[in-house]
């Protein structure tokens, strides 16, 4: 059971980081004026992100469901350690509290 909810969170670690760099990299494109090419890249990655998201175990809706909680973290930390924005307290509870509704959707114990 361990090693299931890991690789699945691993998995889920990486769909966050295909959509959060693809996506960083068209706005980088379109919004601070870098190269074409970086674009076409973050597309594909965006890509391989729906690839990915369909290596989890469970069904559509719980996976995309539990995955915003994911995200949400990812971008806090991507915003912070990326782009340099520092997350105040808010960001942190919202984040926690985020995380905390997709361990519940993705993880409780189901009969």
């Amino acid at each position: 059971m361990i090693e299931k909810t890991l690789t699945s969170l691993l998995i889920f670690v990486l769909a966050g980081l295909c959509e959060i760099g693809g996506g960083y990299l068209v706005w980088l494109w379109l919004r601070e004026d870098k190269p074409f090419w970086l674009g076409v890249i973050g597309l594909i990655v965006l890509g391989f992100y729906g690839v990915v998201a369909t290596w989890q175990a469970a069904n559509f809706g719980r996976v995309y469901a539990a995955y915003g909680g994911i995200f949400i973290v990812l971008a806090i930390l991507w915003g912070w350690k990326v782009d340099g924005f520092v997350p105040d307290k808010f960001d942190v509870i919202g984040g926690a509290i985020a995380l905390l509704g997709m361990l519940i959707i993705m993880y409780a114990p189901r009969n």
